[in-house]
Protein backbone atom coordinates (compact mmCIF):
# COMPACT_ATOMS: atom_id res chain seq x y z
CA UNK A 1 0.00 0.00 0.00
CA UNK A 2 1.09 3.81 -0.54
CA UNK A 3 1.24 6.35 2.13
CA UNK A 4 0.38 9.08 0.32
CA UNK A 5 -3.17 8.03 -0.72
CA UNK A 6 -3.11 7.61 -4.03
CA UNK A 7 -4.16 4.01 -5.77
CA UNK A 8 -0.85 1.30 -5.56
CA UNK A 9 -0.76 -0.36 -8.76
CA UNK A 10 0.24 -4.32 -8.59
CA UNK A 11 3.66 -5.72 -10.25
CA UNK A 12 2.78 -7.23 -13.48
CA UNK A 13 3.27 -11.13 -13.40
CA UNK A 14 5.94 -13.05 -14.37
CA UNK A 15 5.85 -14.94 -17.29
CA UNK A 16 4.32 -18.69 -17.49
CA UNK A 17 4.23 -20.00 -20.76
CA UNK A 18 0.49 -19.69 -20.64
CA UNK A 19 0.26 -19.83 -24.64
CA UNK A 20 3.34 -20.92 -25.96
CA UNK A 21 3.64 -22.02 -29.25
CA UNK A 22 0.44 -20.83 -30.06
CA UNK A 23 -0.39 -18.11 -32.82
CA UNK A 24 -2.88 -15.34 -31.78
CA UNK A 25 -4.28 -12.94 -34.06
CA UNK A 26 -4.88 -9.49 -32.66
CA UNK A 27 -6.71 -6.12 -33.73
CA UNK A 28 -6.09 -2.55 -33.15
CA UNK A 29 -3.15 -3.45 -32.17
CA UNK A 30 -0.55 -0.83 -32.41
CA UNK A 31 0.14 2.20 -30.03
CA UNK A 32 -0.57 1.69 -26.43
CA UNK A 33 -3.52 0.57 -25.49
CA UNK A 34 -5.30 -2.75 -25.08
CA UNK A 35 -4.33 -3.96 -28.06
CA UNK A 36 -0.67 -3.50 -27.74
CA UNK A 37 -0.93 -4.38 -24.10
CA UNK A 38 -2.27 -7.80 -25.53
CA UNK A 39 0.19 -8.43 -28.21
CA UNK A 40 2.60 -8.04 -25.85
CA UNK A 41 1.54 -10.13 -23.02
CA UNK A 42 0.84 -12.91 -25.68
CA UNK A 43 4.34 -13.18 -26.67
CA UNK A 44 5.51 -12.90 -23.10
CA UNK A 45 3.55 -16.12 -23.11
CA UNK A 46 5.02 -17.61 -25.76
CA UNK A 47 2.52 -16.62 -28.17
CA UNK A 48 4.01 -15.85 -32.10
CA UNK A 49 1.52 -12.94 -32.60
CA UNK A 50 0.56 -10.98 -36.18
CA UNK A 51 -0.80 -7.86 -35.19
CA UNK A 52 -2.77 -5.74 -37.31
CA UNK A 53 -4.63 -2.01 -37.39
CA UNK A 54 -5.84 0.82 -39.44
CA UNK A 55 -3.18 3.29 -38.90
CA UNK A 56 -0.12 1.83 -41.27
CA UNK A 57 2.92 3.74 -39.66
CA UNK A 58 1.86 3.15 -35.98
CA UNK A 59 1.85 -0.81 -36.89
CA UNK A 60 5.05 -0.43 -38.58
CA UNK A 61 6.32 0.97 -35.38
CA UNK A 62 4.76 -1.23 -33.06
CA UNK A 63 6.29 -4.39 -35.39
CA UNK A 64 9.73 -3.65 -35.15
CA UNK A 65 9.23 -2.65 -31.68
CA UNK A 66 8.01 -6.34 -30.82
CA UNK A 67 10.41 -8.11 -33.21
CA UNK A 68 13.43 -6.24 -31.39
CA UNK A 69 12.23 -7.84 -28.47
CA UNK A 70 10.78 -11.21 -28.96
CA UNK A 71 12.34 -12.19 -32.60
CA UNK A 72 11.27 -11.69 -36.41
CA UNK A 73 9.96 -15.19 -36.50
CA UNK A 74 7.30 -14.64 -33.45
CA UNK A 75 5.87 -11.01 -34.84
CA UNK A 76 4.36 -10.50 -38.19
CA UNK A 77 1.63 -7.69 -39.15
CA UNK A 78 -0.84 -6.52 -41.42
CA UNK A 79 -2.91 -3.25 -41.80
CA UNK A 80 -6.26 -3.75 -41.77
CA UNK A 81 -9.60 -2.04 -41.78
CA UNK A 82 -12.14 -4.53 -39.81
CA UNK A 83 -14.73 -2.54 -42.00
CA UNK A 84 -13.54 -4.31 -45.00
CA UNK A 85 -14.26 -8.01 -45.71
CA UNK A 86 -11.88 -8.52 -47.80
CA UNK A 87 -9.42 -6.92 -45.73
CA UNK A 88 -10.25 -9.32 -42.62
CA UNK A 89 -10.02 -12.37 -44.40
CA UNK A 90 -6.42 -11.63 -45.78
CA UNK A 91 -5.34 -10.71 -41.94
CA UNK A 92 -6.41 -14.30 -41.53
CA UNK A 93 -5.02 -15.96 -44.34
CA UNK A 94 -1.60 -14.45 -43.65
CA UNK A 95 -1.77 -15.79 -39.88
CA UNK A 96 -1.90 -19.33 -41.65
CA UNK A 97 0.61 -18.62 -44.55
CA UNK A 98 3.18 -17.12 -42.12
CA UNK A 99 2.65 -19.16 -38.84
CA UNK A 100 0.74 -22.59 -40.21
CA UNK A 101 -2.60 -22.28 -37.88
CA UNK A 102 -4.81 -19.77 -35.82
CA UNK A 103 -5.10 -20.56 -32.06
CA UNK A 104 -6.48 -17.55 -30.83
CA UNK A 105 -8.16 -14.33 -32.13
CA UNK A 106 -8.37 -11.28 -30.00
CA UNK A 107 -10.99 -8.68 -31.74
CA UNK A 108 -10.32 -5.75 -30.01
CA UNK A 109 -10.96 -3.16 -32.58
CA UNK A 110 -13.61 -0.26 -32.00
CA UNK A 111 -14.30 3.22 -32.17
CA UNK A 112 -16.18 5.26 -30.00
CA UNK A 113 -17.29 8.79 -29.87
CA UNK A 114 -19.62 11.38 -27.92
CA UNK A 115 -22.41 12.72 -28.75
CA UNK A 116 -26.01 12.92 -27.72
CA UNK A 117 -28.80 10.73 -29.87
CA UNK A 118 -30.46 13.81 -30.81
CA UNK A 119 -28.00 15.49 -32.45
CA UNK A 120 -26.37 12.16 -33.73
CA UNK A 121 -26.17 12.18 -37.70
CA UNK A 122 -26.83 8.56 -39.51
CA UNK A 123 -22.93 8.59 -40.37
CA UNK A 124 -22.03 8.84 -36.96
CA UNK A 125 -24.17 5.93 -35.75
CA UNK A 126 -23.28 3.84 -38.36
CA UNK A 127 -19.59 4.58 -38.40
CA UNK A 128 -19.12 3.51 -34.68
CA UNK A 129 -21.48 0.29 -35.41
CA UNK A 130 -19.48 -0.83 -38.43
CA UNK A 131 -16.09 -0.70 -36.56
CA UNK A 132 -17.31 -1.83 -33.42
CA UNK A 133 -20.03 -4.31 -33.88
CA UNK A 134 -19.63 -4.98 -37.57
CA UNK A 135 -15.62 -5.86 -37.32
CA UNK A 136 -15.94 -7.85 -34.37
CA UNK A 137 -18.29 -9.89 -36.37
CA UNK A 138 -16.48 -10.00 -39.93
CA UNK A 139 -13.36 -11.05 -37.67
CA UNK A 140 -14.81 -13.99 -34.88
CA UNK A 141 -16.85 -15.32 -38.39
CA UNK A 142 -13.23 -15.37 -40.34
CA UNK A 143 -11.46 -16.83 -37.06
CA UNK A 144 -14.08 -19.09 -36.74
CA UNK A 145 -14.25 -20.48 -40.50
CA UNK A 146 -10.58 -21.11 -40.18
CA UNK A 147 -10.49 -22.60 -36.78
CA UNK A 148 -13.73 -25.39 -37.28
CA UNK A 149 -11.51 -26.33 -40.62
CA UNK A 150 -8.22 -26.75 -38.48
CA UNK A 151 -10.61 -29.30 -36.59
CA UNK A 152 -8.02 -28.63 -33.28
CA UNK A 153 -10.20 -25.60 -31.37
CA UNK A 154 -9.71 -22.43 -30.86
CA UNK A 155 -10.20 -19.56 -28.75
CA UNK A 156 -11.79 -16.11 -29.09
CA UNK A 157 -11.71 -13.22 -27.12
CA UNK A 158 -13.94 -10.40 -28.02
CA UNK A 159 -13.35 -6.61 -26.67
CA UNK A 160 -16.31 -5.30 -25.14
CA UNK A 161 -17.12 -3.13 -22.54
CA UNK A 162 -18.99 -1.89 -18.98
CA UNK A 163 -20.79 0.46 -20.81
CA UNK A 164 -22.89 -2.48 -23.18
CA UNK A 165 -24.16 -3.02 -19.47
CA UNK A 166 -24.58 0.51 -17.86
CA UNK A 167 -26.33 4.20 -19.06
CA UNK A 168 -23.96 7.05 -20.42
CA UNK A 169 -25.01 10.11 -21.62
CA UNK A 170 -23.45 10.40 -25.41
CA UNK A 171 -22.60 7.39 -25.94
CA UNK A 172 -25.86 5.43 -27.41
CA UNK A 173 -24.16 4.13 -30.56
CA UNK A 174 -21.13 3.08 -28.48
CA UNK A 175 -23.28 1.00 -25.91
CA UNK A 176 -25.40 -0.18 -28.37
CA UNK A 177 -22.39 -1.10 -30.49
CA UNK A 178 -20.93 -3.17 -27.38
CA UNK A 179 -23.84 -4.40 -26.46
CA UNK A 180 -23.77 -5.97 -29.41
CA UNK A 181 -20.64 -7.59 -29.10
CA UNK A 182 -21.95 -9.06 -25.71
CA UNK A 183 -24.58 -10.59 -27.76
CA UNK A 184 -22.76 -12.02 -30.96
CA UNK A 185 -20.26 -13.72 -27.93
CA UNK A 186 -22.70 -15.35 -26.47
CA UNK A 187 -24.81 -16.56 -29.67
CA UNK A 188 -21.51 -17.34 -31.62
CA UNK A 189 -20.37 -19.36 -28.76
CA UNK A 190 -23.06 -21.97 -28.27
CA UNK A 191 -22.08 -22.68 -32.17
CA UNK A 192 -18.36 -23.01 -31.89
CA UNK A 193 -18.75 -25.17 -29.19
CA UNK A 194 -19.17 -28.40 -31.21
CA UNK A 195 -15.96 -27.61 -33.09
CA UNK A 196 -13.64 -27.07 -29.72
CA UNK A 197 -13.94 -23.61 -30.13
CA UNK A 198 -14.91 -21.26 -27.46
CA UNK A 199 -15.75 -17.93 -27.76
CA UNK A 200 -15.35 -15.08 -24.80
CA UNK A 201 -15.26 -11.65 -24.06
CA UNK A 202 -14.13 -9.13 -22.07
CA UNK A 203 -15.81 -5.61 -20.38
CA UNK A 204 -13.39 -3.43 -19.49
CA UNK A 205 -14.22 -0.08 -17.87
CA UNK A 206 -11.56 2.86 -18.01
CA UNK A 207 -8.20 1.36 -19.26
CA UNK A 208 -6.02 4.78 -19.96
CA UNK A 209 -3.64 4.97 -22.53
CA UNK A 210 -2.87 7.97 -24.12
CA UNK A 211 -5.02 8.36 -27.29
CA UNK A 212 -8.15 8.28 -24.79
CA UNK A 213 -6.61 11.33 -22.61
CA UNK A 214 -6.74 13.12 -26.30
CA UNK A 215 -10.45 12.05 -26.88
CA UNK A 216 -11.59 12.76 -23.67
CA UNK A 217 -12.21 15.46 -20.90
CA UNK A 218 -10.51 15.25 -17.61
CA UNK A 219 -13.51 15.90 -15.73
CA UNK A 220 -15.13 12.89 -17.43
CA UNK A 221 -11.83 10.68 -17.04
CA UNK A 222 -12.57 12.01 -13.02
CA UNK A 223 -15.96 10.82 -12.71
CA UNK A 224 -15.37 7.47 -14.34
CA UNK A 225 -12.05 7.03 -12.04
CA UNK A 226 -14.45 7.62 -8.79
CA UNK A 227 -16.75 4.88 -10.38
CA UNK A 228 -13.80 2.35 -9.98
CA UNK A 229 -13.68 0.17 -7.06
CA UNK A 230 -9.89 0.72 -6.60
CA UNK A 231 -9.71 4.75 -7.33
CA UNK A 232 -7.74 4.37 -10.20
CA UNK A 233 -8.01 3.62 -13.51
CA UNK A 234 -7.15 -0.30 -15.22
CA UNK A 235 -3.67 -0.51 -17.00
CA UNK A 236 -3.74 -1.65 -20.10
CA UNK A 237 -1.52 -4.72 -19.36
CA UNK A 238 -4.06 -5.31 -16.71
CA UNK A 239 -7.14 -6.01 -19.43
CA UNK A 240 -4.33 -7.86 -21.75
CA UNK A 241 -3.81 -10.41 -18.03
CA UNK A 242 -7.76 -11.41 -18.31
CA UNK A 243 -7.20 -11.66 -22.33
CA UNK A 244 -4.69 -14.07 -21.95
CA UNK A 245 -6.46 -16.51 -19.07
CA UNK A 246 -9.48 -16.67 -21.45
CA UNK A 247 -7.27 -17.45 -24.34
CA UNK A 248 -5.47 -19.94 -22.66
CA UNK A 249 -6.37 -23.78 -21.04
CA UNK A 250 -7.08 -22.06 -17.52
CA UNK A 251 -10.33 -21.22 -18.87
CA UNK A 252 -11.04 -24.47 -20.51
CA UNK A 253 -14.65 -24.62 -19.74
CA UNK A 254 -15.46 -21.19 -20.09
CA UNK A 255 -17.73 -19.98 -23.35
CA UNK A 256 -20.14 -17.72 -24.57
CA UNK A 257 -19.05 -15.69 -20.86
CA UNK A 258 -18.51 -11.93 -20.75
CA UNK A 259 -15.74 -11.07 -17.91
CA UNK A 260 -16.34 -7.31 -16.60
CA UNK A 261 -12.44 -6.21 -15.72
CA UNK A 262 -13.84 -3.57 -12.92
CA UNK A 263 -16.30 -3.63 -10.21
CA UNK A 264 -18.69 -2.43 -12.70
CA UNK A 265 -21.34 -5.54 -13.90
CA UNK A 266 -24.95 -6.00 -13.91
Amino acid sequence: MTTTGEPSLPARPAPRDLLLGRTVVITAAAGAGIGGATARRCLEEGARVLISDAHERRLESGRRELEEEFGADRVAALPCDVTDEGQVRALYELAVERFGRIDVAVNNAGLGGTAELADMTDAEWDRVLDVTLNGTMRCTRAALRIMRDQDTGGAIVNNASVVGWRAQRGQSHYAAAKAGVMALTRCAALEAAPHGVRINAVAPSLAMHPHLVKVTSQELLDELTEREAFGRYAEPWEVANVIVFLAGDYSSYMTGEVVSVSSQHP
